[in-house]
């Protein structure tokens, strides 16, 4: 196997303003996302903690057992290099070429996701919108990723 692997944390932030004060509200939530092969190796390579970043991966929902024997679980957003999506937004930063492998669009005019009017069916009207994410690629194989 030994194909690369980047594990990165996500966030998505919803604003919307209260109908009671009038004033702005806003919601972060934090993801944990997991990107195989050559999605993994941009990843690692051209993302930067502060990077806008769209992407499309599945929902998968893990058990593992930590030190002391209890079980745990973690749900990730997998994104296979086959059907997942990374797409660079907010133009570069610190330079760089875009890369080969990249999904859906490049470093210049992303194509922007579509959102239906008024959010999502959990966002009572409110907009979600991508948020500064903080990329950790973390185990890396033997092929340096």
């Amino acid at each position: 196997m030994g194909g690369a692997v980047a594990n990165l944390t996500l966030a998505t932030s919803e604003s919307w303003r209260d109908k009671q004060t009038g004033e702005m509200k806003e919601q972060t939530e934090w993801h944990r996302v997991v990107m195989f092969g050559k999605l993994a190796e941009v990843a690692g390579e051209y993302l930067r903690k502060g990077s806008q970043v769209y992407i499309e991966g599945q929902l998968r929902t893990r058990k593992w057992t930590d030190q002391s024997g209890q079980e745990r679980y973690t749900t990730e957003i997998n994104v296979p290099q086959i059907g997942g999506v990374m797409q660079m937004l907010g133009g570069r930063q610190g330079g760089g070429a875009p890369a080969g492998g990249q999904q859906q669009g490049g470093w210049g005019q992303p194509q922007q996701p579509q959102q239906p009017q008024g959010g999502n069916q959990f966002s009572g009207g409110a907009q979600s919108r991508p948020q500064q994410s903080a990329p950790a690629p973390s185990k890396r194989t033997a092929n340096g990723f």
